[in-house]
């Protein structure tokens, strides 16, 4: 029955998404197929935990749309979200999943937490900080950079990072109560903010360390702006720096990965 519920559930969210265009088509299929698995293999605490990213994410991705269409012009991914992308974001958590539903461990739990964490932060962190009034600081040299350069780094980008990182943390605790799987005391809610938070922040730096450093970059040969993009200013960008297959979805898989482990080690300690 849980597969069932899951299938239906993400196959009502995603054609929505698609709709409002937070999905492309290929993205659309991708999120049905992980919804399903998450609430099939798993339960409403994983399935709940990735609704929450998903739709913040998507809120927030068309929070002051106009204010961002240059900069996703920089971008190789924009707010309309493809199966690279989703899986890119969401695919360590579906496999966390289904290693939990085989050989059932906390530790999947916290692995899942802090990758999601990681996601979340990076997500809200992009979003908030293209709202920014000052151009963003570049993670390697402190200085003031174009906004939309990879490895960039604003106060409201990363004030947000870590707020949606805690947010996942507390929305752990509660789910986890919901379906009567944790504690209701107020030191378990710390962990789990903890966990979250830290993991999730850590994993949106990563994110932007790597960014700076190994990501593919581009440079228009026209303005002359380091992007991610293969075409800017209607003509073809010339490789400027990067390994060449450490795109965007990549560097966000890494860091999701990175920050899976962090939460992992975490809760481990604690308990």
């Amino acid at each position: 029955m849980n597969w069932i519920i899951g299938a239906l559930c993400a196959l009502f969210v995603s054609v929505a998404a698609y709709r409002k265009g937070s999905l492309s088509l290929s993205g659309m299929v991708a999120a049905i197929v992980m919804g399903t698995v998450y609430y099939g293999a798993g339960n409403s605490f994983w399935f709940g935990i990735l609704l929450l990213f998903f739709v913040t994410s998507s809120v927030f991705s068309k929070f002051r749309g106009d204010r961002k269409l240059e900069l996703e012009k920089s971008y190789a991914k924009s707010g309309r979200r493809d199966m690279m992308q989703v899986f890119a974001n969401g695919g360590l958590g579906m496999l966390a999943c289904l290693g939990n539903f085989f050989w059932p461990d906390p530790a999947w739990g916290y692995f899942f937490v802090g990758s999601m964490a990681a996601v979340t932060a990076d997500t809200w962190a992009t979003e908030w900080g293209g709202l920014s009034k000052k151009a963003p600081i570049s993670i390697m040299t402190w200085k003031r950079v174009p906004a939309g350069t990879s490895g960039g780094v604003s106060l409201l980008g990363s004030s947000a990072a870590l707020a949606g990182a805690i947010m996942i943390g507390g929305a752990a605790w509660i789910l986890l109560n919901w379906i009567g799987d944790g504690e209701s005391s107020s030191l378990l809610l710390v962990k789990w903010v903890i966990i979250g938070g830290l993991s999730g922040f850590v994993g949106a730096f990563a994110d932007s360390l790597l960014g700076a450093t190994l990501q593919k970059m581009n440079r228009c040969v026209v303005c002359g702006k380091s992007v991610e993009v293969s075409v800017h200013c209607d003509r073809s960008t010339v490789h400027e720096q990067g390994l060449h297959w450490l795109n965007n979805d990549m560097v966000n898989l890494i860091s999701a990965l990175a920050a899976g482990c962090l939460a992992w080690a975490l809760g481990m300690i604690w308990i």
